[in-house]
């Protein structure tokens, strides 16, 4: 159970969960040539986990002195588990991450994508060690990582199999994922700067620079609380443009996603307590849970209504 603590498998769950909902919904009610076989989309989502897994390992790693004050009951690294092996787990989730990504970059005859899960890796450790210091720019690059755990869906399943009879079409669908992913990096950005505001006594004691610090938790809440229009605005649009035809689509967006979101944008201007912002954060990992099952809902009343 330590270990599963260690590499945060809820979060590793629900990225599982939202790369098998984009190929066993979304892809096959599109009709599609697919790249990989099914076993083969299984070492993709395996690869993106054991990456993500090693990410949170050398994160706790290095996160042991701020974890202590922000969330002592929570500490796994140097007490139910040594620092040297942590970095062993770290190792080989990694190194078995990144194998994974060789084997499936020559599967789809496109070696050179195995760069991609060098640079994951490569940008999981330097977060870590350095750029979760910078100000904005840590909670950028975590998003953005996160967010691209939606894209790397269609480099390696969509890309290969272009050509000119189905290009429009693998075209509309990339898009489409590339919507999600810009949908995700919001939430999760917004996200990561709630969860700065809610360890701001550990971060400060350990020197670190996140915007709370910076510039206080009220004024930090109220960015993220005019932030989090963005979202609200794309989807109040994504759903003008392309979804009113689709009446259960717009209901649910509304009721588990936009509304969510307007709820979030009031609380977190008057959020004050370490509690409270928690909660806020939370809610956030459920905005977006909802906005990743909205690929169901869309892809089976797409079905039905044709």
């Amino acid at each position: 159970m330590n270990f599963l603590k260690l590499i945060r498998y809820p979060n590793l769950l629900m990225l599982a969960f939202m790369q098998l909902i984009f190929r066993y919904v979304f892809f096959k009610f599109q009709n599609i040539p697919l790249a990989l076989a099914d076993w083969q989309y299984g070492l993709l989502v395996l690869s993106t986990v054991l990456i993500a897994a090693g990410g949170y390992v050398i994160n706790n790693i290095f996160d042991q002195n701020t974890d202590t004050i922000n969330k002592p009951n929570q500490v796994i690294v140097g007490k139910t588990i040594s620092e040297t092996s942590a970095y062993n787990i770290y190792i080989a989730l990694t190194v078995a991450g990144v194998a994974i990504g060789f084997y499936l970059s020559n599967v789809i005859v496109k070696p050179g994508f195995a760069s991609i899960f060098i640079m994951i890796a490569a940008t999981l450790y330097l977060y870590a060690t350095s750029l979760k210091q910078m100000m904005i720019i840590g909670n950028i690059i975590v998003a953005m990582l996160l967010s691209f755990s939606v894209v790397i869906i269609g480099i390696f399943d969509l890309f290969p199999t272009i050509n000119v009879e189905n290009q429009q079409q693998i075209g509309l669908i990339f898009s489409i994922l590339l919507d999600y992913a810009l949908f995700t990096f919001l939430l999760n950005l917004m996200r990561e700067i709630v969860k700065d505001i809610e360890d701001v006594d550990g971060d400060y004691n350990q020197g670190m620079n996140t915007l709370p610090i910076a510039i206080g938790k009220s004024r930090t809440a109220k960015i993220v609380a005019g932030l989090s229009f963005v979202p609200i605005l794309f989807m109040l649009y994504y759903i003008n443009k392309y979804l009113l035809d689709l009446v259960f689509v717009t209901v649910y967006l509304l009721l588990f996603v936009v509304g969510p979101l307007f709820y979030f944008s009031i609380k977190i201007w008057t959020a004050k307590s370490k509690k409270e912002f928690h909660t806020l954060s939370m809610l956030l990992k459920w905005i977006l849970l909802f906005g990743i099952l909205s690929v169901v809902i869309i892809s089976l009343n797409m079905k039905y209504n044709a």
